[in-house]
């Protein structure tokens, strides 16, 4: 039977009771701010590090470990951040090169998601637990996990603010870096580490299968406006909290999961930014374009 048109719109956007229901998302919408602010930061060195597919096969071992916490009553957090630094260690030891980083992510990917399906498929509780591990839950965040993802977004957060200068150096040229005596080695470790704990995080909002969208697209598409090592970092976050927060805001009244909202609003920021990358792109070429004299011509 195909959905009538009101219907259909009705069951994407319903804004009747909105704000009663408005203080019910006060955890939901804390948390999406919080990780509007870790996603935007460590983004811009995923982008700069090119490992945009580390984030998503480590999301695929913090999906596994989440639907083993679920099934075997060690609570989804636990279980999130355990299998995310699992994956971080084993691509931040094994992976030090980028054709060894990607093969290992291949490899990891299918197993952890094979092993969350089976968890999954173990667990005798309610489907919409199942249904959120992979594309996120709306009213999920209690006090405690509101506490437990802000405690471990602060540990992010401090860390990478005490390797940021290095990790920048390292994540330019990493060659040159080493000659300098910065540690490449032990930095690239630490900041997979730091990743595996953002993405654990983050799989608790959005689902695993949609991380990507916090933790890239937010950085590639401030990336796309500006080259400031200044700017980048701020309007990534900028656009990481804009996507969260609207897209949690959107999804109050819905009966959908949260993440089409949140991905949505995400990729439409990237849009705009290519746009106006575009747009100066052709205003610098006409100016650069000499002008041949009429003399000339004739």
């Amino acid at each position: 039977m195909i959905l009538e048109s009101t219907d259909f719109w009705a069951q994407i956007f319903n804004f009747q009771d909105y704000a009663e229901l408005l203080g019910l998302l006060r955890n939901s919408l804390i948390a999406g701010a919080i990780l509007g602010v870790v996603g935007g930061l460590i983004g811009v060195f995923v982008m700069s590090r090119d490992m945009a597919f580390a984030v998503h096969g480590i999301s695929e071992l913090s999906f596994a470990g989440a639907a083993a916490g679920l099934l075997f009553g060690v609570g989804v957090v636990q279980g999130s951040l355990i299998g995310s630094l699992v994956a971080a260690l084993l691509i931040g030891v094994l992976g030090t090169r980028a054709r060894d980083r990607n093969s290992i992510i291949a490899v990891l990917m299918p197993f952890g998601l094979g092993l969350g399906i089976l968890a999954l498929s173990l667990y005798p509780g309610r489907t919409a637990n199942k249904f959120g591990l992979l594309t996120g839950q709306i009213v999920a965040v209690d006090n405690p996990q509101l506490g437990s993802l802000a405690v471990i977004s602060v540990i992010v957060i401090i860390g990478l603010l005490l390797i940021w200068r290095p990790l920048t150096f390292a994540s330019v040229d990493a060659n040159v870096a080493a000659s300098r005596g910065v540690p490449t080695g032990v930095l690239s470790v630490v900041f997979v580490l730091l990743l595996g704990l953002a993405v654990a995080v983050s799989v608790q909002i959005v689902g695993a299968l949609l991380v990507l969208s916090i933790l890239v697209t937010p950085a590639a598409a401030a990336m796309r406006v500006t080259s400031s090592p200044v700017l980048v970092p701020v309007l990534s976050v900028i656009f990481a909290v804009v996507s969260l927060v609207g897209g949690i805001m959107l999804a109050l009244g819905a009966s959908i999961p949260i993440s089409p909202y949140v991905t949505t609003v995400s990729f439409l920021i990237y849009v705009v930014c290519r746009v106006i990358q575009a747009v100066r792109t052709r205003r610098g070429v006409r100016r650069t374009t000499p002008r041949v004299p009429a003399s000339t011509t004739r």
